[in-house]
């Protein structure tokens, strides 16, 4: 398969290896409640990295709207991937090679090792959705054939986001951004169809009075043609009917005869038209399989979202292409059920959580959301606000003046910000670290699993694959493997792995009783 390359590539392609696992500490004055729903500030890149221990391999959807790279430069999360938290990053990663990069190879930096990232949280039967434009279109397909596997794409979704032409623009006036969706594992993967809109219900009438109710009729040919299938058919007014040239009948001459005995076939009104087959509605499936082209009148378009936005926060704001929550809704509504795990590492306005909360309130769902927004303003006074506002209820002024009261959706949020990282400079473990962020971490990188807190017993943190974990951990110098902790660990039968600072057995008394030492901090393991 052919892969794309940029100056810096090898310097990143590994990097989500490098990044510092960093701990997650509440915020309570920023929170609303006590919920499963995550606001975190900070860089998204570490922000990943540290809800690794949670919620690895649990995610099912992922939406992420990423800079565009269009060159815009009116705001701080500008698109040309110059604000200075990401100039700051590509500095530490790619070295002094970095200032020498394209505004291409600067933003396919910032993407590659938060896509794999971003794979890793994905549940095995997830999927991703990434909004883009033109300018990174080709560049973004090929980094995620390269992460996801050429496989694993499923479709490149036309979403109309303009309602209008500019008439300034030279030569065309784009009203369309692309949403990219792939799959981490595709054979698993089952998407759920759309509702049936009352337009496509329109489409099915009952001209005859049929007894099974509306229908509507379904060509009869079909192509390429199938020699046995090419056969004459008489109206009931006389008139002889082959299929078009090129093509043949969809039913064997024996099934046309059961289709038109059983008022399956169609001649139209006159009774001497091209024949075709009555599909009920009855016998369709309730849902509708969703199209790759989405028009505003079905989900939105930006001036949408800037007039919700603004409604709801009662301020101009600085995005250029805010989404609409009808959008992010069809998305939910094609890949999620209702208690699953949506993540949005690009949360900026909030839109994927106020969807999440949205269609939780119309389904009776239990869905969570984790929004990720680094820049702290941006974060505290929009991210969190509106979802605070539309979760408790808001009013808001018409143009005449009328204060209109929208109800809560319900629900709330936990407010997470960066701490400490687990290491210090010195390799040491850093003393603001607890027992619980350490067995996290430990259980997450010897397993790949998500530690259960409700299985941890003083010093037992969990089992995995027919392995007990202990964990010897308090801060104050008694994290000792000797004796009197033995007779803990010979309650279990089968292999152990025992964390702690010191060990005094013996290696004959360790082989005996299937222990494992690993010796804190060297042995712990770099995620």
């Amino acid at each position: 398969m052919p892969t794309l390359n940029w100056i810096g590539k090898e310097k990143i392609v590994n990097h989500d290896k490098e990044v510092s696992f960093r701990l997650l500490k509440k915020n309570k004055r920023l929170s609303l409640g006590e919920s499963e729903n995550l606001i975190v500030e900070g860089d998204n890149l570490e922000a990943l990295k540290a809800l690794m221990p949670f919620y690895h391999g649990q995610v099912k959807c992922i939406y992420i709207d990423p800079p565009y790279n269009t060159g815009n430069e009116k705001w701080v999360y500008n698109d040309k991937v110059n604000s200075s938290k990401i100039k700051e990053w590509l500095g530490k990663a790619v070295g002094p090679e970095g200032e020498d990069l394209t505004r291409h190879d600067k933003w396919l930096c910032m993407m590659y090792p938060r896509l794999k990232l971003l794979r890793d949280l994905l549940s095995e039967d997830g999927v991703i959705f990434v909004s883009i434009d033109d300018s990174e279109h080709c560049n973004l397909k090929q980094i995620m054939d390269e992460i996801f596997g050429v496989g694993n794409f499923i479709t490149n979704i036309i979403w109309q986001k303009a309602y209008s032409p500019v008439n300034l623009r030279k030569l065309f006036s784009p009203n369309h951004d692309f949403i990219l969706c792939y799959a981490k594992k595709i054979s698993v993967v089952q998407l759920n169809q759309l509702p049936r809109t009352e337009e496509s219900k329109k489409r099915y009438k009952n001209p005859d009075n049929d007894s099974r109710g509306p229908w509507k009729s379904t060509d009869l040919s079909v192509g390429p043609a199938v020699k046995e299938n090419i056969y004459e058919i008489t109206t009931p007014k006389g008139r002889k009917v082959l299929p078009p040239k090129g093509r043949s009948w969809v039913l064997s001459k024996k099934r046309f005869q059961e289709f038109l005995k059983d008022n399956r076939i169609w001649f139209g009104a006159s009774n001497n038209s091209v024949p075709s087959i009555k599909k009920f509605i009855s016998e369709v499936k309730i849902g509708m399989t969703p199209l790759t082209i989405w028009l505003y009148q079905d989900v939105g378009h930006n001036q949408d979202a800037k007039k919700e936005i603004k409604v709801i926060l009662q301020e101009e704001l600085p995005f250029e292409t805010p989404k609409p929550t009808y959008l992010m809704k069809r998305i939910l509504q094609i890949a999620t059920k209702p208690g699953d795990i949506v993540l949005d590492s690009f949360s900026g306005s909030g839109t994927t959580g106020h969807a999440v909360l949205e269609l939780n309130k119309e389904d009776g769902g239990t869905r969570k959301f984790i929004l990720v927004e680094m820049e702290k303003d941006i974060c505290r006074d929009i991210t969190a606000e509106r979802i605070r506002r539309v979760a408790k209820g808001y009013s808001y002024k018409k143009d005449g003046g009328e204060v209109v009261k929208v109800k809560g959706l319900g629900g709330g949020f936990e407010y997470v910000e960066l701490g400490e990282t687990l290491f210090n400079s010195n390799g040491m473990i850093n003393e603001s670290v607890s027992f619980v962020d350490m067995a996290n971490y430990i259980f997450f990188t010897e397993t790949h699993t998500n530690l259960d807190k409700n299985k941890i017993k003083v010093n037992y943190i969990g089992e995995f694959a027919d392995t007990y974990y202990f964990l010897l951990f308090d801060g104050i110098g008694k994290n000792v493997l000797d004796r009197s902790f033995l007779k803990e660990l010979k309650a279990k039968v089968g292999k152990k792995i025992v964390y702690a600072d010191k060990c005094l057995l013996g290696e004959e008394v360790l082989e005996k009783h299937q222990i494992i030492f690993k010796q804190i901090p060297y042995r712990v393991k770099v995620y």
